[in-house]
């Protein structure tokens, strides 16, 4: 992991594994529980294969799994509020974090059209900071790191994009983590 600034609130984009191997897990989740963050919190990437409920596992990593006496790799993640499809208030900021994509051959994969929709649909309106893969709904705030060459931040003017991912093309560690504040709403501190 790259040296991470401290911070109140860290947010994971994704593809913490090559392809879901246990090991990796249980290694992010060791280095991200070292982290001083109050809340850290972390969405599946497409890499996490076997992190999708219902998906189809390989023979090794079922065998991981009923090694350590879990269903899913994700329940591994004890130091971090994994969101999937579900919504947190970190103070009073609305944050909403999904998987969902639209590229054939990895976990959390839905064709374009309804059944993407579908998935996209269910982030409420009302969200402040989205965590996707890919997003359809403009909140203040949108990170992600599924584009692995496109790192940085930018603005239309309504939603601020922060493409967050660590890697390059060549999924090479080559850029810093992105550092940013949000406003509090009114009356809320922390």
């Amino acid at each position: 992991m790259p040296v991470i600034p401290d911070g109140d609130v860290l947010i994971h984009a994704g593809d913490f594994t090559n392809y879901g191997d246990l090991g990796e897990v249980i290694k992010f989740n060791a280095e991200i529980g070292k982290l001083p963050h109050k809340y850290k919190l972390v969405i599946a990437g497409n890499h996490e294969l076997g992190f999708e409920d219902g998906e189809q596992m390989n023979d090794k990593q079922l065998a991981g799994l009923n090694m350590l006496g879990i269903n899913k790799a994700y329940e591994l993640l004890s130091n971090c509020t994994y969101l999937c499809d579900r919504s947190i208030e970190v103070y009073g900021i609305k944050i909403y974090g999904t998987p969902w994509h639209s590229m054939p051959g990895y976990s959390f994969y839905r064709p374009r059209g309804q059944k993407i929709l579908h998935k996209w649909n269910q982030i409420p309106a009302k969200t402040d900071l989205l965590n996707t893969v890919e997003q359809r709904v403009l909140p203040k705030y949108h990170v992600f790191g599924h584009v692995h060459q496109m790192h940085g931040a930018t603005t239309n003017g309504t939603t601020t994009f922060i493409n967050a991912s660590l890697c390059d093309h060549k999924l090479r560690s080559a850029y810093d983590p992105i550092i940013f504040d949000l406003p509090l709403p009114c009356g809320v501190s922390k």
